[in-house]
């Protein structure tokens, strides 16, 4: 695996490249049909997504329609082979490619790459196949059971502004020459509005790649803008979502993640969506969920509760969404009792101590604009919860150590 920043310098100077790429509008504009003269290629990834101690789901897009498949093993071997199948067909003229591997063993490091044949059409029951594409050799490693410490690093509020990912992953998201991290969020709003693929690859997925996607995962939430645009329909497609849906919990180490969406900040009979919003009953249908989930068993168990939301329920204006989300979540999370809560949305970074209103503690991060953005790091282990909050120029600018509470 990579562990060191060696080219640090060449990856910063492309940061400026970056910088130039096209925002949303301008990539809708220049967006074109697949090309049947260019050869097949890998688009983007491969990206790790949903890792767990024995399982990870390794994604990535072909060019072309293809028949794809991952080639792994423990150590340096890669004597297995996995591809996806749905009600017996096993999946094939697709481009966007979603494999989970199973039965990995917890706490080890394993060899993967990812395979991908050109399906050139059908002939009756025949398929007619063409070159076959494949990936270097690429690593991850999976968590331990009952693992006892680990790191991550929180964006939100990109918009459309790629040359955030590494500028702050390699001024901040490192200790000495190795990752301070072992998976990333993306905690919403990463676009503007979303219109093409193209902006979903260029913007979020291959600088992440580039980074440190194939190699460990990360996590989209969904902000409010992702609920945007004429593509915004189309994002599951592109990450892979516990029952294909934006809310879930999942335990990591001393940790129970809870991820919550917070949906759009307008009323669903705002001019702007055409009718096509239902996004009260989607929050009422969500707060259902929640009150169970924090009866389960894992919730109950964990050492701690985080909660990753976009838009706050508090400190976050008095727009409908926020009001709402106050509404359905607040007295929930705060039967809950829940370590922290992290989000975005205000372009403000900050920190909120427990009050009357929430009794944990909220951090929300700031951005996008130079100045104003932050990386928050969290560190977890099975006696305490540490968060920074780092500011682009360095400065920590939020700061909570919580220990682990007795809950008898």
């Amino acid at each position: 695996m990579l562990s060191d920043r060696r080219s640090f310098l060449e990856k910063m100077a492309q940061v400026g490249a970056l910088g130039l790429l096209p925002t949303a509008p301008a990539l809708a504009a220049a967006a074109s049909p697949v090309s049947a003269e260019e050869k097949n290629h890998f688009v983007a990834g491969p990206y790790l997504q949903n890792m767990s101690t024995r399982n990870v789901t390794i994604m990535w897009i072909t060019h072309k329609n293809c028949f794809s498949w991952v080639e792994y093993g423990a150590g340096t071997y890669t004597s297995k082979r996995e591809f996806g199948y749905s009600n017996g067909l096993i999946e094939a003229n697709n481009r966007i490619n979603k494999i989970t591997l199973s039965g990995l063993a917890p706490g080890a490091d394993h060899k993967y790459r990812i395979v991908s044949t050109e399906i050139l059409g059908y002939k009756g029951s025949k398929v007619e196949f063409g070159e076959t594409i494949t990936s270097p050799m690429y690593g991850f490693k999976t968590p331990a059971e009952n693992e006892e410490e680990f790191k991550l690093v929180i964006f939100n509020d990109i918009h459309d502004r790629p040359q955030i990912i590494p500028q702050l992953l390699y001024r901040h998201g490192y200790t000495g020459n190795k990752r301070d991290y072992d998976f990333v969020v993306f905690n919403g709003d990463c676009f503007d509005w979303v219109t093409e693929e193209t902006q979903m690859v260029e913007h979020l997925i291959k600088p992440s790649v580039d980074i440190f996607a194939s190699e460990m995962p990360f996590i989209l939430t969904q902000g409010n803008h992702e609920c945007r645009g004429s593509f915004s329909r189309h994002i599951p497609a592109y990450y892979a979502y516990p029952d294909a849906k934006y809310y879930y919990a999942f335990t990591r180490g001393p940790v129970r993640f809870v991820i919550l969406d917070s949906g759009e900040d307008k009323t669903d009979d705002s001019v702007e969506y055409g009718g096509l919003s239902a996004f009260d009953r989607y929050r009422e249908t969500q707060a259902k969920w929640l009150e169970k989930e924090i009866e389960s068993n894992e919730f109950k168990k964990a050492a701690f509760r985080v909660v990753l939301i976009h838009i706050s329920p508090y400190h976050s204006g008095d727009w409908h969404g926020t009001m709402h989300c106050r509404q359905v979540f607040g007295p929930l999370l705060n039967k809950a009792k829940v370590d922290l809560q992290i989000s975005g949305h205000t372009h403000r970074y900050g920190t909120h101590d427990a009050n009357a209103d929430h009794n944990y503690p909220i951090v929300i991060g700031g951005g996008p604009l130079e100045g104003n953005r932050t990386l928050i790091k969290l560190h977890a282990t099975s006696k305490e919860l540490n968060l920074k909050m780092i500011r682009d120029d360095g400065e920590v600018v939020g700061k909570y150590t919580l220990s682990k509470k007795n809950r008898s």
